[in-house]
């Protein structure tokens, strides 16, 4: 499996496996499109033989330039739990931390106990706080959407900075 950026040519297979995945919020064909030409630079695609297999998209956000907002990790059916969402945000946070990033941000809801227990280990892993906070309350949703908590973990030590014994297994 090879992990790069993504292309303009990609954005229908984001859109299929997130639409496939029956849990992403699918967006349309078009804001894949576009993830993958104006945020190429802050979203990774893994390929394998077959094609896209796996993608996380993100963005900086324009009040906070040392945070990193994880919008959708997607993983093809076929190979979720081999590991493929932890490599790519692994490899987002690698790159976007010799770019000045600190914290990375995202929202999940608390059912998704899968993501959940992803950037649990991203921060225990790189001994970093994680803080959880209600962010969009489901009575803001038009819909039956359930509420988003936020999740923020940081400061995270550059990529091969070496992490303090005593921080090590501190976050949740």
């Amino acid at each position: 499996m090879e992990i790069d950026t993504p292309a303009v040519a990609d954005g229908p297979e984001l859109y299929r496996i997130t639409r496939d995945s029956g849990v992403l919020d699918v967006n349309s064909p078009y804001a894949y499109l576009l993830w993958c030409r104006d945020f190429a630079s802050t979203s990774l695609v893994a390929r394998s033989h077959d094609g896209v297999v796996g993608f996380v998209t993100g963005y900086v956000r324009p009040d906070a330039v040392d945070t990193l907002v994880v919008w959708q990790i997607g993983v093809d059916a076929a190979l979720r739990g081999h590991g493929v969402a932890g490599r790519l945000l692994e490899r987002l946070f690698g790159t976007a931390s010799r770019d000045g990033i600190r914290y990375l941000e995202t929202t999940i809801t608390a059912d998704n106990s899968a993501s959940i227990n992803l950037f649990a280990a991203l921060a225990r892993d790189h001994g970093a706080p994680l803080e959880v906070s209600e962010l969009f309350p489901s009575e803001l949703f038009p819909d039956s959407h359930v509420g988003e908590d936020l999740y923020r973990i940081g400061p995270l030590a550059p990529e091969g900075a070496t992490v303090p014994d005593a921080l090590v297994g501190s976050a949740p």
